[in-house]
């Protein structure tokens, strides 16, 4: 089993900054693609930014030139640099990973998410 840990949400004033942290313990063979989801109130999940194994990354376009997500595999921690945050990121956030913990044991993993709040 693994599990993931996330840190670094709170209250922040628009146009300001937060960094998110993420990391994943247990018996861990192999991570693969880690990421960031959002859930604001009444809405769905849905995706921030997911970084790969190889460390390929991709956006939301509401993030993309806000928003930058990177990994230290060797700390198996992810996390999500949020510059000019805006009111509408206000939300939870999750991270996310694809991990194997061994033979035929793949599967995804979730945090507990972290709240995050975007106001004056």
């Amino acid at each position: 089993q693994a599990q993931l840990v996330e840190s670094g949400g709170g209250l922040v004033q628009p146009g300001g900054s937060l960094r998110l942290s993420c990391a994943a313990s247990g018996s861990i063979s192999t991570i693969y693609t880690m990421a960031w989801y959002h859930q604001a109130p009444g809405k769905q999940r849905e995706l921030v930014a997911r970084i790969t194994g190889g460390g390929t990354t991709s956006y939301a376009d509401s993030v993309k030139g806000r928003f930058t997500i990177s990994r230290d595999n060797a700390k198996k921690t992810v996390y999500l640099q949020m510059n000019s945050l805006k009111p509408e990121d206000t939300a939870v956030y999750y991270c996310y990973a694809d991990i194997s913990t061994g033979w035929a044991s793949r599967r995804d993993y979730w945090g507990q998410g972290t709240q995050v709040t975007v106001s004056s």
